[in-house]
């Protein structure tokens, strides 16, 4: 890529009245003299400086500028200033999302000003000519969203200059970058850049290499490329590891003292059987009036992680760990992590602890918040807690003989022939909570809870990474009894210091109630498919909802609904400002049972100890920013976890090229068709222009692409065949050809 030098018109300075316009509009508080515009222009001849002479005259005649001194001119503010963030489009456009307005505000290409995605900026708005909605113009931009980008460095021919290629499709612009900036990165190498300055003469952003990623297309450069586009870590600082490393992790009398000895409780985990580390533990006892005592266990991060310390700010700083296709991102060390908090079997470690006495009924009829230190008993996976669950549905153990148990347990499930045997207490216990979650889960759905049960992808990796083959993880009995009662302990969390008078400063994680317009756009999608919603209140909203998503289990448009239903919900964040969880059908909830991974787990065991202790509110506004930072930093590890899902797709389906698929239509743009393959869940697009048969148009009222000539109409949840195209693994792109609809 050349830059090109611009040539000076003999006839003037192109567009120059909107040039002085626009330089006093984005310094409207400052004074400029013709000297000081000619110098921001970039030019110093004297015929140039007479036009800028004359234009700032014939301005100020018209009063679109004013004369404030003897030569120094200001611009006339006639309209209203407001602020927003910008949401770009791929296509240039944007709008920008204001609590000035109701709707967002429109903005074209021409009016962004070299303003990018994600940017807090200053706009005027004014209503559009033709259909009177709202269009703005940037004069200002606040503050950059983010300054470093991932791309692929070309190397111009003179080698005294190079261009990064941004690999987001909302980046509209390659950055430029000096020779002596490129940090040895090679022509074609994928890299990090930092975007330096964007003068006002130049028509790209300029720029310095901070990190050389890899060559594009292998398996590190692309997860590495992923994480640094969201600015997240892929390994800790050696100091912070050191510090890690040099912790007393040990279980200390003096210690002990200070907390509850559960010790002798019947302990044991349940986790996927992959995990690597192990936050959370269920004991179980049976107490002398026959009530239930069952406590959940948390690992106690804040015990080793302590504020204004390197390890608590590099745990703020990450606030969440981050599950990649093939590797996690850590919040905390793995010394921690993996070790002195994780509840591994046969090991005593440091909890904090909620505590339940519970009847038959699943009712509660006391609770108890506090440190402790637990013995886990054993460690089950999801698995083997569902073959107990399975296999022993109403009788107790005592009537049931191992060996008959074992022929019907998965081969790779070799532990749960022996919990039955040699454990049958925990077999017992998983029966008896496994009883009790369902008690609570028909209890939550009966006041108004949403079911989100949607399948997940996963991918078969082989040692290299290499996807062998897609699965699909679906939620059993086994998980939603320890998500039960997780809920269960959050819940009661929140709402033990929730109700507490005075008001006390506390981590609530909430979710609003769905938005109106988003749901109205669901039943128009879904009416297709012969199903209805009831928006009359809350409540027939929310089990419209989950009869919506019960109706449509095993049909073709199961994922589309699913996908649909989940963004009609607002985004769950954190927050000091109790407004309840509209999905979980919660007044008060909290996130308490995942302090390794999540850093408002970690601030909520702080907060819950210290008002034990009988301590004063925390300051709420500083809690308050840690709430924004931490609802920001999973933001941004939710769309790392998206692109790896991607990226690993299209990885899968390069072995695949040219074959034809069976897929249901997920999305129809003005600029292609998105179909869902149906066996392996990859998503990729069929352009409007390999549409060879017709003339295609987008049909929005449809969310359909219609053919001109021959009225063909390829709708969403249409099922068709399609066949690969391309993959494009360095910008993610998987391309079909459209065969037809399926018959």
């Amino acid at each position: 890529m050349t830059r090109k030098k611009k040539r000076k018109s003999k006839k003037g300075i192109s567009n120059l009245t909107n040039t002085i316009l626009s330089i006093l509009k984005k310094e409207r508080n400052k004074s400029f003299n013709y000297k000081q515009i000619a110098a921001i222009i970039g030019v110093n001849d004297a015929s140039s400086r007479n036009q800028i002479i004359k234009t700032l005259a014939r301005l100020a005649a018209k009063q679109e500028i004013e004369q404030v001194d003897r030569g120094k001119f200001k611009a006339i503010v006639t309209a209203e200033y407001y602020s927003g963030i910008l949401d770009l489009s791929a296509k240039g456009n944007g709008y920008v999302i204001s609590d000035d307005f109701e709707e967002d505000v429109f903005i074209a290409s021409n009016n962004i000003n070299k303003a990018l995605d994600g940017d807090e900026v200053e706009f005027y708005a004014y209503k559009r000519r033709k259909r009177g909605k709202l269009e703005g113009e940037i004069t200002n931009i606040l503050s950059r969203a983010k300054t470093e980008y991932v791309g692929t460095i070309q190397i111009q021919d003179n080698k005294n200059f190079a261009f990064v290629i941004p690999d987001s499709i909302k980046m509209y612009k390659d950055i430029f970058v000096p020779i002596n900036k490129i940090k040895k990165a090679e022509d074609g190498d994928k890299v990090l850049v930092k975007l330096a300055d964007w003068p006002e003469k130049a028509d790209s952003p300029y720029g310095k290499i901070i990190k050389v990623l890899g060559k594009p297309g292998e398996h590190s450069t692309e997860i590495h490329s992923i994480l640094a586009e969201y600015g997240l870590p892929h390994e800790f600082p050696y100091e912070v590891e050191e510090y890690a490393n040099n912790l007393d992790i040990s279980i200390t009398e003096e210690e002990l003292k200070k907390r509850r000895d559960m010790r002798k409780d019947l302990t044991f985990t349940i986790d996927p059987k992959d995990a690597k580390d192990f936050d959370d533990a269920l004991s179980f006892k049976v107490l002398e009036n026959g009530l239930f005592e069952i406590g959940i266990h948390i690992a106690d991060v804040s015990h080793y992680v302590k504020p204004d310390t390197i390890l608590d700010d590099e745990a703020y700083e990450r606030a969440t760990s981050i599950y990649l296709v093939d590797r996690v991102v850590p919040m905390l060390p793995e010394r921690l992590s993996n070790g002195a908090c994780s509840l591994r079997p046969h090991e005593e470690k440091y909890t904090f602890s909620a505590v339940f006495k519970m009847n038959e009924k699943a009712e509660i009829k006391g609770q108890w918040f506090g440190r402790t230190v637990t013995y886990s008993d054993a460690r089950f996976a999801y698995e083997e807690a569902q073959a107990i669950i399975e296999n022993n549905p109403t009788v107790t153990l005592s009537a049931v003989e191992a060996s008959q148990i074992d022929t019907e347990i998965p081969q790779d499930v070799s532990l749960t022939g022996q919990v039955y045997q040699t454990q049958p207490e925990i077999a017992e216990a998983v029966l008896v909570l496994d009883r009790l979650a369902k008690i609570m889960r028909r209890k939550r759905m009966g006041e108004g809870a949403i079911s989100f049960d949607k399948v997940e992808v996963k991918f078969n990796l082989d040692e290299e990474a290499n996807p062998t083959g897609v699965f699909f993880k679906t939620s059993k009995d086994a998980n939603k009894l320890i998500e039960e009662f997780m809920l269960l302990a959050n819940r009661k969390v929140s709402e033990f210091i929730g109700k507490q008078q005075p008001k006390k400063t506390f981590v609530y994680r909430v979710h609003d109630e769905p938005d109106e317009s988003k749901l109205a756009q669901l039943q128009t999608i879904v009416g297709r498919f012969g199903h209805k919603l009831n928006f009359k209140d809350k409540n027939t909203i929310a089990s419209s909802l989950n009869n919506l998503l019960k109706d449509v289990v095993g049909k073709k448009e199961q994922n589309l609904v699913d996908t649909l239903a989940v963004r009609t919900m607002a985004k769950a964040e954190y927050t000091t400002q109790n407004i309840g969880h509209y999905g979980l059908a919660f007044n008060y909830y909290s996130h308490f049972t995942s302090p390794i991974r999540r850093y408002p787990d970690v601030m909520a065991h702080r907060l819950l100890q210290h008002y034990l202790d009988g301590g004063k509110s925390a300051n709420e506004e500083i809690y308050e920013e840690k709430c924004r930072h931490s609802s920001d930093m999973e933001n941004l590890a939710t769309k790392a976890e998206r692109d790896s899902i991607k990226y690993m797709q299209i990885r899968f389906m390069q072995d695949h090229q040219d074959q034809e698929f069976q897929g249901v239509i997920s999305g129809v743009t003005d600029w292609g068709i998105y179909v869902e393959i149906s066996s392996n869940k990859c998503e990729g697009m069929v352009s409007v222009r390999d549409l060879t048969d017709d003339t295609y148009y987008f049909d929005q009222d449809y969310y359909a692409m219609m053919g001109k000539n021959t009225h063909k109409m390829y709708q969403l949840g249409d099922e068709v065949i399609v066949k690969v195209k391309s993959t494009d693994l360095v910008k993610k792109h998987l391309d079909f050809y459209m065969i037809g609809k399926a018959e």
